[in-house]
C-alpha cells in the first residue's frame, strides 16, 4: 500500500473511531476516494478533509452534549429549587397552623380560667353578702341580749328603798330560777360571741388566701 494513501480502517485507528462513522462522513461530505485491489484508500487531501470534518463534528458533538449536560444540570437545580420552595412553603403552612392551634387552646384555656375566676369572685361576693347579714343579725341579737340582760339586772338589782321589801316577798324558788335564767342567757350571748368571730376569720381567711386563677394571670 503506498505512503500516501490510507484505508478507512487505517484513518478510524488513528482518530479513535469506527469505519462505519468514517464511511459516513465521506458520503455526507462527497469526499473522493480510490479503490486499489478491491479496497477503498484515501489520498492526502481526502484525509485532511475527513480529518477537519471529523474535528468539527466531535467538536460539536461536544457542544451539543455539553449544551444538553448544561441544560439538565439547570433543569435539574431548577426542579430542586422549585422542590426546596415547596417544602419550605409546606413547612410554614405547617408552622403557621400548629401556631393558630396553639393560640386556639391557649384561649381556650384562658376563657375556662376566667370563668373559674367570675365564679369564684360570685361565691366569695355570695359569701361577703351572707357574712353582714349574719354581722347584722348578730348585732341585732346583742342589741336584743343586753337590752333583755339589763332587764334582769334591774329585777335582780333593786333599789335601796325597795329591796329588803322585794327579798322579803319573793319565794326563795323565784330567785333560784331568775339566777338560772340570766346564766343561761349569758353562755347563749357568749356563744353567739365566739361564732360571729369564727365567722369573721373564715371569710377573712377566705378573701386573703391566693386562688390558682389569680396565679395563673401573673
Amino acid at each position: 500500500m503506498s505512503k500516501n494513501v490510507k484505508t478507512i480502517k487505517e484513518l478510524a485507528d488513528e482518530l479513535g473511531t469506527n469505519k462505519t462513522r468514517i464511511s459516513r462522513i465521506i458520503n455526507k461530505n462527497s469526499i473522493p476516494t480510490q479503490k486499489i485491489k478491491n479496497k477503498i484508500v484515501l489520498e492526502d487531501n481526502s484525509v485532511s478533509l475527513i480529518r477537519q470534518y471529523f474535528k468539527n463534528e466531535t467538536q460539536q458533538q461536544n457542544e451539543t452534549q455539553q449544551q444538553n449536560e448544561t441544560q439538565q444540570q439547570n433543569e435539574t437545580q431548577q426542579q430542586n429549587e422549585t422542590q426546596q420552595q415547596n417544602e419550605t412553603q409546606q413547612q410554614n403552612e405547617t408552622q403557621q397552623q400548629n401556631e393558630t392551634q396553639q393560640q386556639n387552646e391557649t384561649v381556650s384555656i384562658l376563657r375556662t380560667e376566667l370563668d373559674k375566676a367570675h365564679s369564684h369572685i360570685e361565691k366569695l361576693s355570695n359569701l361577703l353578702d351572707q357574712q353582714q347579714r349574719l354581722a347584722l343579725q348578730d348585732k341585732k341579737l346583742l342589741e336584743e341580749y343586753k337590752a333583755e340582760n339589763d332587764s334582769l339586772k334591774a329585777l335582780k338589782m333593786p333599789t335601796a328603798d325597795t329591796k329588803e321589801e322585794q327579798v322579803n316577798s319573793q319565794p326563795k324558788e323565784e330567785v333560784k330560777a331568775l339566777k338560772f335564767e340570766i346564766r343561761a342567757l349569758q353562755e347563749e350571748l357568749n356563744k353567739q360571741k365566739i361564732h360571729s368571730q369564727e365567722e369573721r376569720e373564715k371569710l377573712k381567711a377566705e378573701l386573703t388566701t391566693p386562688k390558682k386563677w389569680y396565679q395563673f394571670w401573673k
